[in-house]
């Protein structure tokens, strides 16, 4: 590899320390790099061309896992590959700690990584005759916003009703996004190279509502209802956590495997069993 984006965090980077010490160290070995705005609405986004230089071979997400999450909304139309560095605290996606940035640089530059590719999400929202689209990595979750009441749902699978759910909301998650709310809310760890999806309940009112593992060509349609004596229920569509719509009775919300796929790059030779038993021991 011999040209990058980077992406920093700034709040975790705030004086850019971290972001110029990788800079240095590529540029030391012959290598360009570009830095990019990762807080560009997901409406905004377009491939970046570079005059005068070939295109980057990946992007250095500097972070934690929701700035990689960002990056993979915002870059998803370029079709290149992330690398995660951790900043944080607790990172799945971002598996490169800033201590071993070094090594893990040198492995980029000698091309000796393993690329993964993970599924994505597309979720349509039918609010009052307006359609929109958008795409998530980890999730799309359906709360409420305002009083803590709880919300109700019409689930239908591929067309066919499957059930009416009673929850604070509902999450649709891919493989990679199990280890997220979803897993706080008591789903499934699910192996990210997967192809599958989950949804889980948030909190659901009843004792033998779980979640529940879907084909990846499933197609799940939420629609909102009216809530308990008639009462207009409005809820939050929420995709990665990082972009959200306010919604209403009558309205829906329909998810499905997204054609495009995120590029992951892996760096380490420890399986996914191995950092998950590490991650839960901290």
């Amino acid at each position: 590899m011999k040209h990058f984006y980077l992406i920093a965090n700034e709040v975790k980077d705030p004086e850019g320390f971290y972001t110029r010490k990788i800079t240095a160290y590529l540029e030391a070995h012959g290598a360009a790099v570009t830095n990019v705005d990762n807080t560009r609405p997901f409406s905004e986004r377009h491939p970046l061309r570079m005059q005068g230089q070939e295109e980057a071979a990946c992007a250095l997400v500097l972070g934690g896992d929701g700035t990689v999450l960002r990056a993979a909304r915002n870059m998803m139309d370029m079709d290149l590959p992330l690398l995660g560095v951790n900043l944080g605290t607790l990172g799945y996606l971002a598996e490169v700690e800033i201590a071993a940035i070094d090594e893990a640089l040198d492995k980029l530059l000698a091309d000796q990584f393993i690329q993964e590719e993970r599924m994505m999400l597309v979720g349509q929202v039918y609010q009052q005759g307006v359609e929109e689209e958008n795409f998530a990595l980890n999730d799309i979750v359906i709360s409420r916003c305002g009083s803590l009441q709880v919300l109700s749902f019409h689930i239908y699978v591929n067309g066919q009703f499957l059930n009416s759910y009673s929850a604070d909301g509902m999450i649709v998650a891919t493989p990679t996004g199990s280890t997220g709310y979803n897993m706080s809310a008591g789903g499934p760890i699910v192996e990210p190279g997967a192809r599958l999806l989950l949804m889980t309940p948030i909190c659901p009112h009843t004792l033998n509502t779980r979640s529940i593992v879907l084909a990846p060509d499933d197609e799940i349609r939420i629609e909102i209802p009216e809530g308990k004596d008639g009462r207009l229920q409005r809820v939050e569509a929420s995709f990665d956590g990082s972009y959200q719509i306010r919604l209403q009775t009558g309205d829906s919300v329909v998810v499905r495997r997204a054609d495009k796929t995120t590029g992951i790059l892996k760096l380490n030779t420890e399986s996914f069993l191995t950092v998950l038993h590490k991650k839960m021991s901290e």
